[in-house]
């Protein structure tokens, strides 16, 4: 990278963009000048060449025949001093001879061609021997009948006076019109960059006072819908959902907090009994040291079961989903949990009917997802009990017939450490079908719990996928 490159990189943003309008500006009245300046030139060569053969065919025969005599007699004190261009005889050996009182003007190949007769006739431009410039055109002569006189030629020639002076005026002019324009445009830039990233500049004071307060309710005004109002509602969501982040994360420790202070004020109770009961020498009965230890050994269990959902949980985050997706068969997943949900209901009544069915989901996540809503089912079901559990094209179904859910409960079933007062007394953290949600969500799905007829809770999951797995991509 050059270094006018890398140094226009550090200037600020405004100055960019002013110094690139400035430059694109000055670039197009340059292009405009040059066109100008050269279309100009080039009519005004065209104008001059017709007005020289216009002067060519309006010399007077008089002047010719003095010239052509003066330059045959070589006494040029016998010409007369005629106004108009500068009239040169040319012969086809490279004698010239020119007007009284106008200097001679160099002869070139082209003028003696016409003079020899290979040419019809020539124009260019050439210093006179005074260091003038002057645009010349050479035709040949003839006589009064129209009679090519061979040998001979006449070169009428004009100051470029004509064409230099005006074209110099317009090159100042146009100077001096772009340096306006390229300054006015340098002012036009800055105000304009200033205008446009005005909202930038709020944008950056706002980020920057969020990163120094770590104040999320502060907000960016939207004004329109172009390009800045879209980065201001992009960086209000932003900060909205970070703002969210933070309120549910502040609510998972407190609530994480009063749900581990639980089992811990027990098993620190029943601790200090035991230990104490060591120190005093008084012993505790048989019973009650038993009841003391098996609700120690309970309450370390609820502990582990609340402390292995809170890293779940942690893990799966707002997604649900701990890896990458794969195609998951939910028939088998249902086939294997339920044999997992046997072994901690082992009285119960499992009825299955599983009919095929492929999802896209993480299996480990979607795996702990159904066992938790058996297991849930495994809780509040009565003793020699049944569950049924069907899976009907991609609907999953999970029904006890316990004590059920009341309306009043259902909206709070998938919230956090929420647990039924009347489910208060048995194990769980009250995260399990926080859990189920998450995943099913981030598997594309939706959950919902109801009220059976007859008693006892419906559990419908339905998740999108196919009777048949996707053919493998080779």
């Amino acid at each position: 990278m050059s270094k006018p490159v890398r140094r226009l990189r550090t200037l600020p943003l405004r100055s960019r963009i002013a110094l690139l309008v400035a430059v694109a500006v000055a670039a197009a009245v340059a292009a405009v000048a040059l066109t100008c300046w050269f279309i100009t030139e080039k009519q005004l060569y065209a104008q001059l060449d017709n007005d020289l053969v216009q002067q060519a065919h309006s010399v007077k025969q008089e002047q010719m025949d003095y010239v052509l005599a003066g330059c045959r007699s070589g006494n040029s004190s016998n010409q007369h001093d005629f106004p108009g261009p500068t009239i040169q005889i040319i012969e086809s050996d490279g004698t010239a001879c020119t007007s009284q009182g106008d200097p001679r003007i160099p002869v070139q190949a082209a003028d003696l061609a016409v003079a020899a007769g290979t040419s019809d006739h020539s124009v260019h431009t050439t210093d006179d021997v005074k260091g003038r410039a002057m645009r010349v055109l050479t035709v040949p002569i003839s006589t009064q009948s129209d009679a090519r006189i061979p040998g001979i030629a006449a070169t009428v020639a004009t100051p470029l006076d004509e064409i230099t002076n005006p074209l110099t005026t317009l090159a100042w002019v146009l100077l001096l019109v772009g340096g306006v324009g390229v300054l006015g445009s340098t002012a036009a830039g800055l105000w304009i960059a200033r205008t446009a990233l005005r909202p930038v500049d709020q944008l950056t004071e706002t980020v920057e006072h969020v990163a120094r307060t770590e104040d999320l309710t502060v907000r960016i005004p939207v004004e329109g819908d172009d390009e800045i109002a879209r980065l201001s509602e992009s960086f209000n969501s932003m900060t909205a959902s970070l703002a969210s982040s933070r309120e549910l994360q502040q609510q998972l420790i407190a609530d994480a907090g009063h749900e581990l202070r639980t089992p811990l004020t027990s098993m620190r109770t029943n601790i200090e009994l035991l230990t104490r009961s060591e120190a005093t020498g008084r012993a505790i009965p048989p019973d009650d040291r038993k009841a003391l230890l098996a609700s120690v050994k309970a309450q370390m269990t609820e502990l582990a079961a609340l402390i292995g959902d809170l890293q779940e949980l942690s893990r799966t985050g707002l997604t649900g989903a701990e890896g990458p997706l794969k195609v998951v068969s939910l028939h088998d997943t249902v086939r294997s949990a339920i044999e997992r949900a046997r072994l901690r209901g082992p009285e119960l009544t499992f009825d299955a009917e599983l009919a095929p069915w492929y999802v896209r989901s993480e299996p480990a996540a979607l795996e702990r997802a159904v066992v938790n809503l058996l297991d849930n089912a495994v809780k509040f079901s009565p003793e020699r009990g049944r569950v049924e559990v069907r899976l009907m094209r991609g609907t999953l179904t999970v029904r006890d017939h316990g004590p059920g859910i009341t309306d009043d409960e259902l909206p709070h079933v998938f919230d956090r450490f929420w647990r039924s007062p009347t489910a208060r007394a048995l194990p769980g953290s009250g995260l399990g079908l926080s859990i189920v949600a998450r995943t099913v969500e981030a598997s594309g799905g939706h959950i919902a719990l109801s009220a059976a007829d007859g008693g006892g809770t419906i559990a419908t999951l339905v998740l999108p996928g196919a009777p048949t797995p996707p053919p493998e991509i080779p």
